[in-house]
C-alpha cells in the first residue's frame, strides 16, 4: 500500500563510506524503553555494518533512553553531548526536539519522527537546512485510513476512544486530525494517559463511555505498555488500532503505518554520509513510501469479532 513518495536512502554498497582511521562517536537518544531502544539500535547497527563500519574499530555508539519519562530527556541529551560525538541519532519527536534545542552544530539524524515539518525540525523535506535531517515516519495524515479500517471491522461504528499522552509534542495535532476525519459521523473521545499507572484509569473510562474501538497513536509510553494495553482491550472485547505492527504482534487487533523498525536501518545511510563529510542540510528527508495493514487473527477471535473477508484480503500481514 503506497501513499507517499520519498527518496529511498536504505544502505547499499554504492552508498558505503570508507571508514576513517579515527574512531567516530555516534550518540543515540530514544524516548522509549530499553527493550524497544535495543531493537531499534540493532537495526541501526545492521545498517552501519552494511556500510562497512565496524563497531569498536571504526565507530563507537553511546546510547541513552528515557523509559517514556520525557522529563529525563534534557539530562540524557546533555550526557550524550559531553561525549564529543560526531553525530547523534534521535528517536521520537520529544527526543528530536530536545536534542535540536541542545545543539545547533552537531549533526542530528532522526527516525520515528512524526511529521518533521509540523514539528519544525526542518525547513523543507528537500532542503532541511540547519543541522537536522533523517527518516520521517509520516508521509501523509492517516486518520482517514484508520477510521476506514475501523468502519470495515465494526458495524455501525459511532464512538472511538483515542489515547493521548499530554507530554507528547504531536498528540494534540494527531487528535485534531482524527476528529477532523471523523467529523460528525463518529464521536471521538480523547483519553489522557501521562504515565503507565493511568492506563487502567483510561480503560475504566473507556468502558463507561461504551466506546466501540480504541486508537493508540505512536508514543514511547504506549509502545512500552503495548502488551498491557492489548490485554486490557481484550478483556473489554475492545478492537484496537495502532500506528505500527509491534503492538499488534503483542496482542493488539490492527495497525496501519510504516515499518518503523526498518526506518532505523535506513537512518544508517544518513549517519554514514555525515561521517563521510556530507552536511545534514544537503541530505533530503526520506518519507515512507509503503504503509502496511497488520491484523491479529487470534485477537479478533478472542474479542469475538468476525472480520470481513474484504478487510482480510487488504491486510499485508496476518498474525496467527
Amino acid at each position: 500500500m503506497t501513499l507517499a513518495m520519498g527518496a529511498a536512502c536504505a544502505p547499499h554498497a554504492s552508498f558505503a563510506q570508507r571508514p576513517s582511521s579515527k574512531l567516530m562517536r555516534i550518540g543515540y537518544l530514544d524516548t522509549s524503553s530499553a527493550r524497544i531502544a535495543s531493537d531499534r539500535l540493532d537495526r541501526l547497527r545492521a545498517g552501519l555494518r552494511d556500510l562497512g563500519y565496524v563497531e569498536g574499530k571504526d565507530i563507537a555508539i553511546e546510547a541513552r533512553w528515557a523509559e517514556s519519562a520525557y522529563e529525563r530527556l534534557p539530562d540524557l541529551a546533555a550526557e550524550l553531548l559531553e561525549q564529543k560525538l560526531d553525530v547523534i541519532v534521535a528517536a521520537g519527536p520529544a527526543a528530536i526536539q530536545v536534542v535540536r534545542q541542545a545543539t545547533t552544530t552537531l549533526p542530528i539524524v532522526f527516525a520515528a519522527s512524526g511529521d518533521p515539518l509540523v514539528f519544525g525540525f526542518v525547513q523543507s523535506l528537500s532542503r532541511p537546512g540547519g543541522n537536522v535531517t533523517g527518516v520521517s515516519s509520516v508521509g501523509a495524515d492517516l486518520s482517514y485510513k484508520y477510521l476506514e479500517f475501523l468502519r470495515e471491522a465494526i458495524t455501525r461504528l459511532s464512538t472511538v476512544a483515542v489515547l493521548v499522552n499530554p507530554g507528547h509534542p504531536g498528540h494534540a495535532v494527531y487528535l485534531k486530525n482524527i476528529q477532523t476525519a471523523a467529523r460528525e459521523a463518529v464521536r471521538v473521545l480523547p483519553m489522557q494517559v501521562a504515565s503507565a499507572g493511568r492506563i487502567e484509569v483510561a480503560f475504566d473510562a473507556i468502558r463507561k463511555s461504551r466506546a466501540q474501538a480504541l486508537i493508540v497513536p505512536g508514543d514511547g509510553l504506549f509502545f512500552s505498555q503495548a502488551r498491557r494495553i492489548a490485554e486490557l482491550a481484550v478483556q473489554q472485547h475492545l478492537p484496537t488500532l495502532f500506528s505500527t505492527r509491534e503492538p499488534v504482534q503483542a496482542g493488539g487487533l490492527m495497525s496501519y503505518g510504516p515499518n518503523l523498525a526498518e526506518q532505523f536501518y535506513r537512518a544508517a545511510s544518513y549517519v554514514g554520509k555525515i561521517l563521510g563529510g556530507t552536511h545534514p542540510r544537503d541530505l533530503p528527508v526520506e518519507q515512507p513510501t509503503t504503509f502496511e495493514l497488520v491484523i491479529n487473527l487470534k485477537t479478533a477471535k478472542a474479542i469475538g469479532l468476525t472480520l470481513r473477508r474484504e478487510l482480510l484480503l487488504r491486510a499485508d500481514v496476518l498474525v496467527e
